[in-house]
């Protein structure tokens, strides 16, 4: 339908990206968007575009589903030959556990992005993603173009393989161990959650398995399923056990069980986002974000649309590789992640010009219906360098 006239001008960004795309000899695209102000980002042949400020790039939809196609879309343009992805994970939208646990697979060595469908039907956007993005099957076992979870229908023409499992303690172990075989070796990092009692807590660990090659496995307040007791149990050498989330959701008990099976650590933040900004800035050796400074991707997923975070963790793993950041709601930044977005705001000085200063950028993730326009805004804000005193250069920089 075509919007009134008032409602042209917030389209403006998204409608030049599918006009420049046309311009080139790409397929037109149609933009998808939410109400009556904010575009996001359309998914075509061409790629993915949304509304776009100084220090932001949305990507998505009305819907988690169209979410995780325009992610695909962005993270696999699929228009040269390096830009196809082995494969794809197609999860059934009603398993956050499984999308959770698949988000391991979104980093290396497969980089498969994560899309969604239902039992009944691929969605529309997740068939238009996949058609851009032509998954290879190269070095995925049996040539898999589609790797499915939790019964999610498959589109014909791919080469489609179930990943096994009866429940999602089973399917997160079958996940490790095929990373394993991937990789060639056991992980040296494993992280535990718990959907079950408090599933936001859960969410950051998406971006953090992807990145670091860390599989998600599951746990209960304080006891371990056997399908994870198993998987730890046969392990040759002692893993590092990331406990994501406060006592309240992994108890003290369930870490004096884990620590025979490895060295325990405890990632906590007393709320959601607090949660993922303990993410965001851990660090131990060669693991973990550390992000305590400028000069990074991050991203931003609403807790209250849970399947966009394993959605993200091909952003996580690729391009400005960024943690992800939970707000709690559409419409305000939590107190907590605004302080963190200024601590780690980039500045510049007389000695250090703004160009070789370091930048943050942001990823809002799905329409204004999920993050609105005005905390965009204020992201953006909170992104932009400001001038200080002093101001730390980029690396390369020697005045």
């Amino acid at each position: 339908m075509r919007p009134p006239a008032h409602a042209l001008a917030p389209l403006l960004p998204a409608l030049i990206a599918g006009s420049l795309l046309a311009g080139c000899g790409k397929t037109s695209v149609v933009v998808i968007h939410s109400g009556s102000l904010n575009p996001v980002a359309p998914v075509a042949p061409a790629g993915a575009a949304g509304q776009i400020t100084k220090n932001t790039t949305r990507l998505g939809g009305t819907t988690q589903i169209a979410d995780a196609a325009a992610i695909a879309s962005a993270v696999h343009p699929g228009l040269v030959a390096s830009q196809r992805p082995a494969a794809a994970l197609l999860i059934n939208s009603a398993e956050l556990p499984l999308a959770l646990a698949a988000a391991v697979l979104a980093g290396p060595p497969l980089h498969a992005p994560i899309l969604y469908g239902t039992g009944a039907e691929v969605p529309a956007e997740t068939e238009t993603a996949l058609s851009a993005m032509r998954p290879t099957g190269t070095g995925v076992p049996e040539g898999a173009q589609l790797l499915e979870a939790g019964g999610a229908a498959t589109p014909r023409g791919y080469r489609a393989r179930s990943l096994p499992g009866s429940s999602e303690e089973e399917v997160a172990e079958q996940i490790a161990k095929l990373l394993e075989g991937l990789r060639g070796h056991a992980p040296a990092a494993l992280l535990i959650v718990n959907v079950e009692a408090a599933p936001a807590f859960a969410l950051p660990a998406a971006g953090l398995a992807a990145a670091f090659s860390a599989p998600i496995l599951f746990a209960r307040r304080e006891a371990i399923p056997p399908a994870t007791r198993a998987y730890l149990a046969q392990l040759k050498s002692a893993p590092t056990l990331y406990l994501i989330g406060p006592r309240s959701v992994l108890g003290e008990g369930l870490a004096h069980k884990l620590s025979r099976y490895g060295h325990v650590r405890r990632i906590a933040g007393e709320t959601p986002a607090e949660e993922a900004i303990a993410v965001a800035r851990f660090s131990e050796g060669s693991f973990g974000f550390g992000v305590q400074e400028p000069g990074h991707g991050l991203i931003f997923v609403n807790a209250q649309r849970p399947l966009d975070a394993p959605a993200a963790a091909a952003l996580s793993a690729s391009g400005d590789f960024g943690p992800i950041l939970l707000l709690e709601g559409q419409s305000a930044l939590p107190a907590p992640l605004s302080g963190y977005l200024e601590d780690i705001r980039g500045a510049y000085s007389a000695q250090v010009p703004p160009v070789r200063s370091l930048y943050n950028h942001g990823w809002i993730i799905g329409g204004a219906d999920s993050i609105s326009v005005a905390v965009q805004d204020e992201i953006d804000a909170l992104l932009e360098i400001t001038e200080r005193q002093s101001a730390t250069p980029s690396p390369a920089y020697v005045p």
